[in-house]
């Protein structure tokens, strides 16, 4: 593993860099050190954000130093013992997303397909096979970047992007996977759509998930997908979560 660093990012930021690879272990130890800054109390720190390999901590330089920050997240570090990379068990959330595959909802499903010798039904089956860490939220709210999935179903994106991509949808870009909240443009192969929202801009809790938490599809039949909207729009769904136990 790459020497952590810590880089300035303005006044007011600092980079905890973790890497320079995308791996499942990079991004549990900056979700570690996330949650611990977030719960240790210290006064001056304003948010911090998760990424693949770094986290960025916004800090309010007139209550704390940036060297007394960085002192602080060693500490941490150290208390964690992620400096030395452990075998530790831990809890994740996982949440259950429910997802219409194939049709309208998924017009590029049978390319996934043919590009990967498969049938529909078997990239449908692999894609719901495991939970997906998700790594971070970007790009649009709520736009879950999910580590985990299998080469098998692999693809790269369009060539051409569309302008108009529904709220809902779930596509495929190269060896990720992930689902639009929000309406938007995009590149992703589209294999299916979730009735659930992703971002409510309207809601105490805007999002679904949180970067941390891992993401299950779980394959739906159209009237299933319909009655879950319903639900949805009445504000009467909640989706479905478990705990996983797992090795970090």
């Amino acid at each position: 593993m790459s020497e952590i660093q810590f880089l300035q990012a303005g006044d007011q930021g600092l980079v905890v860099e973790f890497g320079n690879e995308i791996n499942a272990q990079i991004n549990r130890r900056v979700h570690s050190l996330a949650r611990s800054l977030s719960t240790s109390n210290q006064a001056g720190i304003l948010e911090v954000v998760p990424t693949y390999r770094s986290l960025l901590v916004y800090f309010d330089p007139l209550q704390l130093s940036r060297s007394a920050l960085v002192r602080l997240a060693k500490e941490l570090l150290d208390a964690a013992g992620t400096v030395q990379a452990p075998q530790v068990e831990g809890m994740g959330r996982v949440v259950h997303i429910p997802v219409c595959y194939g049709g309208e909802f998924g017009p590029d499903l049978d390319f996934v397909a043919q590009h990967n010798d498969l049938s529909p039904d078997e990239v449908i089956a692999i894609h719901t096979s495991v939970p997906y860490q998700v790594y971070m939220l970007g790009f649009t709210p709520g736009f879950p970047y999910l580590g985990g999935m299998s080469e098998k179903i692999a693809t790269p994106r369009l060539e051409k992007p569309r302008v108009r991509i529904p709220a809902g949808s779930v596509g495929i870009a190269g060896s990720q996977t992930g689902f639009y909240p929000v309406e938007s443009p995009g590149g992703w192969q589209l294999i299916g759509r979730t009735p659930i929202n992703g971002f409510d801009a309207h809601s105490s809790r805007p999002f679904a998930f949180a970067a941390g938490d891992y993401l299950q599809f779980k394959a739906v039949t159209l009237d299933e997908f319909s009655a879950i909207r319903r639900e949805v729009e009445a504000g009467a769904y909640t989706p479905e979560s478990t705990v996983l136990q797992r090795r970090d």
